[in-house]
């Protein structure tokens, strides 16, 4: 196997795979409100923990959420460029 190739005998690259980036941080923002549940209801995690996890699951919902708003910003960016060609 050759380690460099010419340009006139590369493949050009596969065109990107298509995912479901919403359905992914959905999920992870519902596992976040799992976990924020669970720490606000039962004392043993909260005496523990001493606010540290109250503070991740917080900090999680968060992040997902912007994480939210970049998939939609993108989402909506590429369905513009689609239709402008």
């Amino acid at each position: 196997m050759p380690l460099y190739l010419p340009p006139s005998k590369a493949k050009p690259p596969p065109p990107p795979l298509r995912t479901d980036d919403r359905r992914a941080v959905l999920v992870g923002l519902a596992a976040w409100a799992v976990l924020l549940v669970v720490a606000v209801l039962v004392p043993e995690v909260r005496r523990t923990g001493e606010g540290r996890w109250l503070g991740s699951c917080i900090a999680g919902l968060a992040l997902g959420l912007i994480g939210l708003a970049h998939v939609h910003r993108r989402q909506r960016r590429a369905q513009r460029e689609r239709t402008d060609r």
